[in-house]
């Protein structure tokens, strides 16, 4: 008796749901009206420039950098790669320290926006005589979102017969 009369509420729901002519296909938002929860409000189309230096909540966000190495000792760089040089520019290594290395520090990529920090790649770079150099690549929106940036080098002895 209860499986008859549960069958029966599912053939009547069944039935309703496909007599409903209503259309309710879900249209997304607009691109103006789309809000990104992890951004400041009324920051996502602020840039770091040098004419207003502090100005942005971007360039207020600490980032904590951790980078190690076995062995220790290696010299750790770092250089902006955007894939969009025209507001974003690219620039040279910088060096920063040997490993093991943490500081903590924020973000003053001139032109940077919470909007094109997906295009940004932050490339750390491992040096030490005797082993290959080893490049590790970090997305920028991703290391705001996470607050670090971070990672450990397992060197590889380079073994160049001469």
């Amino acid at each position: 008796m209860k499986h008859t009369c549960l069958f029966s509420v599912i053939v009547w729901v069944i039935l309703c749901l496909s007599s409903c002519k209503t259309n309710y296909i879900v249209q997304p938002l607009p691109v103006e009206q789309r809000v990104d929860p992890t951004i400041v409000r009324g920051e996502e189309k602020k840039m770091v420039t040098r004419d207003n230096p502090g100005s942005t909540a971007l360039e207020r966000t600490i980032i904590r950098w951790n980078f190690d190495s076995s062995p220790q000792g290696a010299r750790v760089y770092w250089r902006v790669v955007s894939s969009i040089p025209d507001i974003v520019k690219n620039t040279n290594e910088l060096y920063l320290a040997p490993t093991p290395y943490e500081e903590t520090r924020s973000f003053n990529i001139l032109g940077l926006t919470y909007e094109n920090s997906r295009d940004v790649i932050i490339e750390v770079k491992v040096k030490k005589a005797g082993y290959m150099d080893q490049v590790k690549r970090f997305n920028v929106r991703q290391a705001i979102d996470q607050q670090e940036i971070s990672s450990f080098f397992e060197l590889v002895k380079n073994d160049v017969s001469e």
